[in-house]
């Protein structure tokens, strides 16, 4: 990659890839899970816990970053990474998704898009250009292009209208963003559950070039299956050399289910959010500590677990500081829900190095089939 960021596939096993994506402020193993920092903060974690987990990236928000402290501020006090304190990569969301997820606030037109601040409706302007701004001052590793996301379901014509102006922007953005040595610009295709559509975006970032390729439009309300079926096609209609990243995906058997399809990067707020609801990702599944049944249990989370909330508290004492609103509560289980994102991660790119990657995945589908250990 003539931006200075390699990406090398050391294993496949199936469509499954491993590999290393290296960046001048570190490698990233991939397939790899990012955690997301909105707001230049991973919610209830330090940024040296994070690190504790296996995290070797984070996400950043550039929306809300642009709102609140403001690029320019971050830019003045040394750029993102000193800001938060996380001195591995971080990859910043171009403002696209929030142009979708607040609709109600926006207006859109072939330049970009005007906001109305969600804190204090004042008016914001977007477009490719300024996203690429905006990340240029917040100093990411890795840049996301500027494009738009339709809600699913959407009638096929505009899905194809949003996805066309995505490509417009894509060019626009890859202009803007010039020539950054060490930093990364990945593309966003995007085409809804439309294998042609999905076709004609893959053929249009592939002749504007980008360092990566983003799989966008996904986990946007069209449900496993229909996202399954896309990434039985999309990740192979990518460069093979560059590194795929699916946004905004998942749960657990979401993130399996795409590694198997190829995909080597992925993000959600799931397991950050789930602590601070008091649930937890296990091997078993979901767990819910508010529920009465775990109130005397003695038993830690996951006795296979080696994080902080299993090495050293009961799921007693857990569902109590879940129960009564403690802090702790989402610190401890926001770090085990990581700890699992990424030793799940780490499962699978050993599996995917031993060519084993079907045997764990059927063992990783029959655990949680089981469901939790009996209540005592």
């Amino acid at each position: 990659m003539a931006s200075g960021i390699i990406f090398t596939v050391a294993a496949t096993d199936g469509r499954a890839r491993t590999g290393v994506l290296k960046t001048p402020r570190g490698e990233i193993r991939t397939p790899a899970f990012m955690p997301v920092g909105t707001a230049a903060t991973v919610k209830a974690m330090l940024p040296q816990s994070v690190r504790a987990t296996g995290a070797d990236i984070l996400l950043g928000n550039t929306y809300h970053l642009m709102l609140r402290p403001g690029a320019e501020r971050i830019a003045r006090l040394g750029g993102l990474h000193r800001f938060m304190n996380w001195d591995g990569p971080i990859l910043t969301d171009s403002g696209g998704f929030q142009v979708m997820s607040l609709a109600a606030l926006r207006r859109l037109d072939e330049d970009g898009v005007t906001f109305a601040s969600h804190i204090d409706g004042s008016r914001h302007r977007l477009t490719p250009e300024r996203s690429m701004e905006i990340q240029r001052l917040l100093g990411s590793d890795i840049v996301m292009a500027f494009d738009e996301c339709p809600a699913l379901p959407a009638p096929e014509e505009a899905v194809a209208a949003s996805m066309r102006l995505s490509m417009r922007w894509a060019a626009r953005s890859r202009e803007a963003f010039g020539d950054r040595p060490g930093h990364a610009l990945f593309g966003i295709m995007q085409g809804g559950v439309t294998r042609e559509l999905r076709e004609e975006s893959a053929a249009a970032l592939r002749a504007i070039g980008f360092d990566g390729y983003a799989i966008g439009g996904l986990a946007v309300g069209e449900g496993q299956a229909a996202m399954f079926e896309v990434l039985d096609y999309a990740p192979g209609l990518l460069p093979q050399d560059r590194p795929r990243y699916l946004m905004g995906v998942g749960k657990p058997d979401d993130i399996v289910g795409a590694v198997a399809r190829g995909v080597d990067m992925m993000d959600c707020v799931l397991p950050t959010r789930s602590g601070r609801t008091g649930q937890a990702w296990t091997r078993r599944g979901p767990v819910n500590l508010r529920n009465a049944r775990h109130a005397e249990d003695p038993r830690p989370l996951d006795e296979a677990c080696t994080c902080p909330a299993c090495r050293g508290y009961s799921r007693a004492y857990l569902h109590h500081v879940v129960r009564a609103g403690e802090m702790i509560a989402g610190m401890l289980l926001t770090w085990h829900n990581l700890h699992y994102f990424q030793q799940l991660m780490q499962e699978m790119r050993t599996a995917i190095a031993a060519g084993r990657f079907a045997a764990w995945e059927a063992e990783f589908h029959r655990l949680r089939a089981e469901g939790d250990i009996e209540p005592l």
